[in-house]
């Protein structure tokens, strides 16, 4: 809910929220929260549509860049894939591509 919660600070106006069927986007909290805010808008994705949502093509593009790395312990594996969030996050670009690669009508 935090995250909810500094996205309207950023987004004063209301947002449209895709999710996933997972339980925790289902909880009590949440649906309470969302209740008490209208301008934002929650969809879910069907049951099993892994090629509607843009965070799977994330976490695509994060393996991948993880494919080839050879760390040498958790810490080294934590800091590479932070460093590939990083450059994901600050890519406008990579991000976009992301979210067009979903079957979603966007039109």
């Amino acid at each position: 809910m935090s995250f909810l919660k500094h996205l309207l600070r950023h987004l004063r106006k209301g947002f449209v929220l895709l999710w996933d069927r997972g339980s925790t986007h289902k909880a009590k909290a949440i649906k309470k929260f969302l209740k008490g805010h209208p301008h934002i808008h929650s969809h879910f994705f069907p049951g099993y549509a892994p090629e509607l949502n843009p965070d799977e093509f994330v976490w695509t593009n994060m393996k991948r860049s993880a494919a080839n790395s050879v760390p040498k312990d958790t810490n080294d594996l934590k800091n590479f894939l932070k460093i590939s969030a990083q450059i994901l996050r600050r890519s406008e670009g990579l991000l976009w591509s992301c979210i067009h690669a979903s079957e979603l009508p966007w039109d």
